[in-house]
């Protein structure tokens, strides 16, 4: 077996396709595999299927494959132009690739796939690529298959918004609760975001209508969008953003009450933390300034009592006579902070008490955040927005990548199917 029958049966090509050259330039670090035709060979139609096509012309084609080794590794083809019956003169698809994208199909999911895990300037140069050409291979994939996803499924929805840069920078994720995937991301945090998101549900086969959960923080923005474009739809105030209002009125009376109470110094940490994290001796301050008759004390205790409320209540209606009775308390403690905070839930309440109906919270968008935040670490921070959204796509949105869009020449060819 000579060199060029070598690569043809590695590379799986079937007649008429065939190797005709191997140029391999040693000081370039370069291999160069020359796909030629047979003499006299016909062509299928993509389009019609009709057999037999003739050949009209030839164009020279250039693909970078996966690597030789440590070498680079370009296919070249004189790719021909059919004539169909039908359809007139088109350029005759590659089993590799796809036409215009420089790359075969194998490099590309290569590059999706160190994407997961590796910042896009980092695998620019190993490949020796230059991004913005990594950056066009992931969103072209990215872009493709989350407009064939499909979300015909999804009744429970929960959004938040993440930046995307330093400074008044947001986008707005949008999370199937039941399947954990992300389903649509936007720039900015506005009700308007909401907006965006039920014009995209048709385009996934999902009817806006059968949103019947969504699962927010206490946004004015969120909740002027979930009133405007969901309507119909039981809003659940995330509970753990209920409980970090909370303790930002504990540590707003403790940063109040510190001025005349050094002891409570250095402390905030111990008030905001479960005493289940604490260690011995941070547990046993705290036991010691929640017994003393301070108004950080008794912030504690109604925070306490709070958190006890969806511990321990086993259902709406005993959620809402625990929450009554947690309101009437706190509403008159003449702590000014819990004060406020006791209306903010007041004016929140039947979206705090759907809770109980619904069971649902942010804990999955708060994972997905993390995994974001974790990619924008690696990367650095994103140029623009979109590589962002493209980004967080790839990572969460448990898309299905489909290279067998030349399905046909795969098969015919004998290329391996991914």
């Amino acid at each position: 077996m000579n060199h060029e029958n070598l690569f043809t049966a590695a590379l799986m090509l079937k007649e008429p396709l065939y190797v005709a050259r191997i140029e391999f330039e040693q000081v370039k670090g370069e291999l160069h595999i020359y796909v030629d035709f047979r003499k006299g060979a016909k062509f299928t139609c993509p389009i019609c299927l009709a057999k037999d096509c003739s050949i009209h012309d030839t164009i020279d084609k250039t693909w970078r494959h996966l690597n030789f080794f440590q070498y680079k590794a370009f296919i070249h083809y004189r790719n021909p132009r059919y004539t169909c019956p039908t359809h007139g003169t088109h350029l005759a698809d590659a089993p590799w690739g796809a036409q215009g994208t420089g790359f075969t199909l194998l490099f590309e999911a290569m590059i999706l796939q160190m994407a997961k895990y590796m910042a896009v300037a980092q695998i620019a140069d190993m490949v020796d690529e230059h991004d913005s050409r990594l950056w066009r291979i992931i969103k072209r994939h990215v872009s493709e298959a989350h407009a064939v996803a499909d979300y015909s499924n999804m009744v429970s929805v929960g959004l938040d918004e993440t930046s995307s840069k330093k400074g008044h920078n947001y986008v707005t994720l949008f999370v199937d609760m039941d399947e954990s995937k992300v389903t649509y991301v936007t720039e900015g945090k506005g009700a308007d975001t909401l907006a965006r998101f039920k014009e995209e549900l048709p385009a996934h086969n999902c009817n806006p209508c059968q949103i019947e959960q969504i699962s927010v923080d206490m946004s004015p923005a969120f909740r002027k969008g979930c009133d405007e474009s969901f309507p119909w739809a039981s809003v659940t105030y995330d509970k753990f953003h209920i409980i970090k209002l909370m303790n930002e009125a504990v540590d707003q009376v403790r940063r109040d009450e510190q001025k005349t109470n050094p002891s409570l110094k250095s402390t905030r940490y111990l008030w905001l933390k479960n005493s289940q994290s604490l260690g011995k001796k941070d547990s046993a301050k705290l036991e010691s300034l929640t017994t003393s008759n301070s108004k950080t004390a008794k912030a504690y205790q109604l925070k306490l009592t709070l958190q006890d409320v969806y511990a321990s209540s086993s259902n709406k209606v005993d959620a809402m006579l625990n929450l009554t009775k947690w309101y009437n308390w706190a509403v008159r403690c003449r702590l000014d902070p819990v004060k406020d905070f006791a209306k903010t839930v007041k004016k929140h309440w039947s979206g705090i008490l759907n809770h109980f109906d619904s069971g649902l919270t942010n804990a999955v968008l708060e994972g997905i955040n993390s995994i974001v935040q974790s990619a924008k670490a690696r990367a650095r921070g994103y140029r623009n927005i979109d590589n962002l959204i493209t980004m967080i796509y790839l990572l969460a949105g448990k898309l299905t990548f489909n290279f067998q869009y030349h399905h046909r020449l795969l098969v015919e060819f004998g290329q391996p199917i991914l």
